[in-house]
């Protein structure tokens, strides 16, 4: 099989797809990082926000990319354990940034991962800070 990678509108999205992200952010977030956290938060039904969706036979990785008004903001970026270490989470980058366009593009990066936000052109704008008992630093990439 082969991996696919698209960003599409909520509406566009399949009822087993809406589950399989459900489930991997949950899986992720609140059981493997232990941060319960209201992930319903009405933002992935807004008309200007991007579900990006990187699947093989099963969801492989899953990011969301909202439309902030002024600037995008790019956030859930999450894979699968199984997926993990294969370069997966660069093309679940990549697809979000092609939809984040002619504006600045924020992001709370989780701090072990602000190294590699910066290879897709993110800076830390500011100190880090706690979000769920998980440290992040706030970044930005300047339009492109």
């Amino acid at each position: 099989m082969t991996i696919r990678c698209v960003a599409v509108p909520f509406d566009r999205l399949t009822a087993l797809q809406v589950y399989a992200v459900a489930r991997l952010r949950q899986d992720v977030f609140v059981v493997e990082q232990d941060c319960p956290y209201p992930d319903l938060d009405d933002r992935d039904l807004e008309p200007g926000t991007r579900h990006v969706l990187l699947e093989e036979d099963d969801l492989l990785g899953y990011a969301r990319v909202l439309d902030d008004g002024g600037t995008w903001r790019i956030g859930r970026v999450v894979l699968a354990r199984t997926a993990r270490g294969q370069g997966l989470a660069d093309i679940v980058m990549h697809t979000a940034l092609s939809v984040a366009k002619g504006r600045d593009v924020m992001l709370d990066a989780q701090a072990p991962l602000a190294g590699w936000y910066a290879t897709f052109g993110f800076e830390v704008t500011g100190p880090e800070f706690l979000e769920d008992g998980i440290p992040h630093l706030p970044m930005r990439r300047r339009k492109q």
